[in-house]
């Protein structure tokens, strides 16, 4: 027709985006999963005193650190190496393998569920903190990619 050879359907619908941009969706996704987690877990954790909050809060700091030290570390580098594994223009929704997403519908499923037990939800505060600071700390590796790449495109 006009020369130009003609794209499958399935690519043109495809969101492709610089691939740094992956990064900032994963960092932003991890932020804000974070921060709901630990906004949740400050209102429960209001019917403590003041010093029992604290001391509570920096159980869950510890925890994260923990967690994101062990576990969530190692995740964050594998999702990182295999976005960079990824071409120039990637596809939006790359930030995480497809079992990825099915940890996510189970760990927001776990946390609907435990919300709506009868399990008081003061005890729920420091998983819930311990989380969402875990997810906080691996935003930061994602933002790290996303501003590299910015720079390199500089």
């Amino acid at each position: 027709m006009n020369g130009q050879p003609k794209i499958p359907l399935m690519l043109r619908l495809k969101p492709a985006v610089p691939r740094h941009y992956v990064f900032a969706l994963a960092g932003c996704l991890w932020a804000f999963a974070g921060v709901f987690l630990c906004f949740r877990a400050a209102v429960w954790l209001g019917v403590f005193s003041f010093g029992a909050e604290m001391a509570l809060e920096l159980v869950s700091v510890v925890l994260a650190a923990a967690s994101y030290s062990l576990v969530f570390s190692r995740l964050v580098q594998k999702n990182i190496d295999r976005i960079n594994g990824l071409p120039e223009r990637a596809c939006v929704f790359a930030f995480t393998h497809w079992r990825g997403y099915l940890m996510i519908v189970l760990m927001m499923t776990l946390g609907l569920t435990l919300r709506s037990t009868a399990i008081p939800k003061y005890y729920l505060s420091v998983p819930y903190a311990a989380m969402g600071g875990t997810l906080l700390i691996g935003s930061v590796g994602f933002f790290r990619q996303f501003l590299a790449g910015v720079a390199g495109k500089g």
